[in-house]
């Protein structure tokens, strides 16, 4: 005897399928996290509309805590030997010198106190991108980084992906002040697939973190988190 599947069920299970083939398409330089019923429920509070803004920032803070530590995860590491109080030796890690974080502005400095509240010695430096009034091109207005920029891990932060171009704006600045791609993560909450392809079809060598890929992301995000709306 054959099972009959509901149209509604085969369609979802078809959906799903289909999603995960496109984000392993990416290869290894999507990182994405995983998926549990705690990450579901930010995600689904900060898209929600009805969503107070002191919930939103709440819920928002929470799951950028999140990538952070993922992407602090992704930095390089090297094994350090302790003395315990006790006089005894621990085998253990610490992070590698030479990591920063770069916030795309304004919505990238909303991940900024994350980081600092893992990492309190973590220089930050800011990129500002807007539009051009007349070509409506991604203009850099404003760039500041550590000196040492160059040789320094970079996370670049900007909690909406969604077309690429401002993150792409971000490693042309970044490039001319001869950061290496393969230094980059990018660190953002929510990315479409079209702007993960765009910007790793311009940029091969970067790694993109994210809680998830979808093809409609929180663009109120910004103006939420700043009571801008």
């Amino acid at each position: 005897m054959v099972d009959l599947i509901e149209p509604d069920l085969l369609l979802h299970s078809l959906m799903g399928q289909q999603h995960q083939q496109m984000i392993n398409d990416f290869g290894p330089n999507l990182i994405r996290l995983q998926v549990t019923n705690q990450i579901k429920e930010l995600q689904t509070v900060i898209r929600d509309r009805n969503t107070s803004r002191s919930d939103f920032i709440f819920y928002a803070d929470r799951l950028i805590r999140l990538v952070v530590e993922e992407g602090l995860n992704q930095l390089p590491y090297q094994q350090h030997i302790i003395i315990t109080p006790t006089g005894g030796s621990y085998d253990g890690l610490r992070y590698e010198e030479g990591n920063c974080g770069v916030s795309i502005m304004r919505s990238g400095e909303a991940m900024e106190q994350g980081l600092r509240d893992c990492c309190r010695s973590m220089r930050i430096g800011k990129i500002l991108i807007m539009s051009d009034e007349e070509t409506h091109e991604a203009k850099v207005f404003y760039a500041k980084f550590p000196p040492d920029i160059h040789s320094r891990k970079v996370l670049l932060m900007y909690p909406i992906l969604c077309t690429g171009n401002s993150v792409m704006k971000a490693m042309e600045i970044l490039l001319q002040h001869s950061v290496d791609e393969e230094k980059v993560i990018v660190l953002t909450l929510f990315a479409t697939p079209d702007g993960i392809h765009s910007v790793l079809q311009r940029h091969p060598q970067i790694r993109i973190l994210t809680s998830e890929v979808h093809n409609v992301v929180p663009l109120h995000f910004g103006q939420k988190y700043f009571g801008t709306d």
